[in-house]
């Protein structure tokens, strides 16, 4: 799903060198020395009304831990936000990418909501291409709350990684969006390697592997309507390698 995001610093209140609160529609916390930054991201709010704060709770050159508490309200389908977790990486072409690991730790305050905590990655055959949207989207979801699903329909149940996945496809002609969801969910811990989900595209359903960079690469939540909701990620890493 498009994302709007600004990765300048807007209205972050900072604790101290490692702790900040976000609460400005697209305020962020970069880490010095480090490659994450925490998004806010109220992308969709204006589909709505209510609130969300976010919360960096530790950030270091290894991993971040943050939270965000959010209640919304309106447009049962549509996205409010993505609050995140973001990688600073080499931006390269799929096929020249050996793995992409990640693992993270995280827990959701009620399940009474629809959201859903989910991978986003795009891709695009220009490496100059902004990185809050693609030639393709890629979603991972390790949770899914109430009645919402992904764009587009479902295309068949994969395995990948060990795991057996519902895969969803849909979108337009500027984007196409694949999502992978876990069909017994929630997963709150997991540690994989995301590579072989774009193998498996490019086996399966022609994905250009060899012609699209890795541009963008975050871990969150999509929440469409619920009251008095905290995601909170223990710990989130990534890595390009």
């Amino acid at each position: 799903m498009f994302k709007l995001l600004t990765l300048a610093a807007a209205s972050a209140s900072v604790a101290n060198a490692a702790v900040a609160t976000l609460t400005a529609q697209y305020a962020t916390y970069s880490g010095a020395g480090t490659p994450y930054t925490v998004n806010n991201n109220l992308w969709g709010e204006a589909s709505g009304s209510g609130s969300q704060i976010t919360t960096v709770n530790s950030i270091s050159s290894s991993s971040v831990a943050w939270s965000t508490k959010w209640s919304w309200s309106g447009d049962n389908n549509g996205v409010k936000s993505y609050a995140n977790s973001q990688l600073t990486f080499t931006k390269k072409l799929l096929n020249n990418i050996n793995s992409i690991k990640t693992a993270v730790q995280w827990s959701s305050s009620s399940s009474n909501i629809n959201a859903d905590v989910s991978y986003d990655l795009f891709t695009s055959s220009n490496i100059n291409h902004v990185t809050y949207s693609g030639d393709y989207e890629l979603m991972i979801w390790l949770g899914k709350y109430g009645s919402i699903q992904p764009i587009g329909s479902v295309l068949e149940t994969a395995t990948v990684g060990g795991r057996t996945w519902q895969l969803w496809g849909g979108g337009s002609s500027s984007q196409y969006t694949y999502s992978f969801v876990a069909t017994n969910t929630p997963v709150t811990n997991w540690n994989a390697d995301i590579k072989p989900f774009f193998t498996y595209l490019a086996q399966k359903h022609n994905y250009p592997i060899s012609s699209q960079y890795l541009i963008d690469l975050q871990f969150g939540t999509e929440p469409f309507t619920g009251s008095g909701e905290t995601l909170t990620v223990s710990s989130w890493s990534a890595s390009v390698n």
